[in-house]
């Protein structure tokens, strides 16, 4: 038979702490290193991330495309500001940038929304990882934030392309 445990209301410092945990919430399937570490990569390589979107901004052939691009831009700078924070907290260090990066355009403007729809979706399994090794709700709610707004990027970038097929086919029909 399965049992319920009664249910014992929070006092509201025990639900806006970062620091609590309940009983349920100290055991996961990943472990906080894991996702500590993975954390640290999402991080590491943000000024490629910056230099692939200005190049995309840049590129973008309509007004419409370029705001969408900038708004999943503001959106990333927003995961990193988070993922650092999150790492700060749990280790007492701030992640360090590399200081040199190198940046390989892609052949067109729609194969460089290609690579970053890909790069969403990637991102998104990385932080379900990342999710799952932290050890509170606290934390664990606002990687789930970032990985909905991956989840947004991507179809985004999916409604991009389709207006890229839609270009391709209005120029062969005409």
């Amino acid at each position: 038979m399965f049992y319920m445990p009664s249910y014992y209301p929070l006092s509201s410092i025990q639900r806006c702490s970062p620091y609590y945990r309940s009983a349920s919430e100290q055991a996961t399937y990943k472990s906080l290193e894991e996702a500590l570490t993975l954390i640290e990569q999402a991080v590491s390589g943000e000024r490629e991330d910056e230099l692939f979107y200005d190049y995309l901004i840049s590129m973008a052939p309509t007004r419409q495309e370029k705001e969408i691009i900038i708004s999943i831009r503001d959106d990333e700078r927003k995961h990193n500001r988070m993922f650092r924070m999150i790492y700060e907290a749990f280790t007492g260090r701030a992640i360090q940038s590399p200081t040199e990066v190198q940046f390989q355009k892609p052949e067109s403007f729609i194969e460089g929304v290609e690579k970053a729809l890909m790069g969403e979706l990637k991102a998104v399994e990385r932080y379900r990882n990342i999710r799952a090794g932290l050890p509170n709700r606290y934390y664990r709610d606002m990687v789930f934030e970032i990985l909905t707004d991956e989840l947004k990027h991507a179809s985004k970038y999916n409604f991009i392309m389709n207006l890229e097929l839609k270009r391709k086919l209005n120029n062969i029909s005409n």
